[in-house]
């Protein structure tokens, strides 16, 4: 199928969305991407949130999708992870994008996987499946984060080895980023997972959980303890609703902006 080129006069900015410029894009496999826009100056946001991008629509008005913000809050770009899926009204497009190709960005972003919405804590469990890795790229980079905890835990599970993005700079434990110090990059753990394919670290987040194996390179308890413990969950509907349950059952309590608590979760958005 042949992408239509995009030009910027298909496009109409308005209160609620600007015009922004497509400055990278990066194919990790068939069925995912990472882009970057430019980054209006008005533009702010907590690490952690979303916000609205999108395409002209066939009938003209836009077509738009909440993505997680996966760069810091710092960075002059806005970096955004993304699947393909071939018959989405967004992404079956959106896959095509190129550089110096116009994209709508919403101007409010908000959400929960944010510090605010947590109690403060000891460690902070950042659970992934898939695209759901997106906020916490974005914290993970946030000098400001690492000032509140003693150990970032980055976990992330996919099917296949080539889903686990950004899985060199995570295992550098982010070495040259511009901000963050040795004694933060010290701080950050990241425990990839493959469920379908052969890898170090197998099987669903739960059974790491269940195991051990999720605990295994902290120098704190070898399990969740609600008192310190903060857990932040993003993927699948179903990922979501399982931890969040089986955290309940051990005693945490869920946050939000208003009431923050000790876990928080966001969907990983798809579409």
């Amino acid at each position: 199928m042949t992408q239509t080129a995009l030009t910027r006069d298909q496009f109409t900015e308005s209160a609620a969305l600007s015009v922004e410029t497509i400055t990278y894009v990066h194919h990790w496999t068939d069925g995912l991407f990472t882009l970057k826009m430019t980054r209006p100056a008005s533009f702010r946001f907590r690490s952690g949130e979303f916000v609205m991008i999108g395409l002209p629509g066939d009938n003209g008005k836009p077509l738009l999708r909440a993505y997680s913000v996966a760069s810091p809050s710092y960075e002059e770009e806005l970096e955004f992870l993304s699947i393909k899926v071939q018959d989405g009204p967004l992404t079956s497009r959106l896959q095509h994008i190129k550089v110096g190709d116009p994209i709508y960005l919403g101007k409010k972003p908000t959400g929960t996987l944010v510090t605010d919405a947590l109690l403060p804590g000891k460690r902070l469990f950042m659970l992934s499946t898939g695209t759901g890795l997106a906020p916490f790229m974005s914290l993970v980079r946030d000098p400001e984060v690492y000032a509140m905890y003693d150990e970032l835990i980055v976990v992330h599970s996919v099917r296949s080895v080539g889903e686990l993005a950004y899985r060199e700079l995570l295992e550098s434990k982010l070495e040259g980023d511009p901000l963050l110090e040795d004694d933060d990059r010290a701080k950050m753990i990241y425990v990839p997972t493959v469920t379908r394919e052969a890898f170090h670290t197998t099987g669903r987040i739960q059974t790491l959980i269940d195991d051990g194996r999720l605990f295994a390179q902290s120098k704190g308890p070898q399990h969740f303890v609600p008192d310190e413990d903060r857990v932040m969950l993003c993927g699948s509907m179903a990922m979501i609703k399982d931890h969040a349950a089986d955290l309940e059952q051990r005693g945490f309590e869920e946050g939000a902006n208003n009431k923050p608590g000790q876990f928080v979760i966001e969907r990983a958005f798809v579409g």
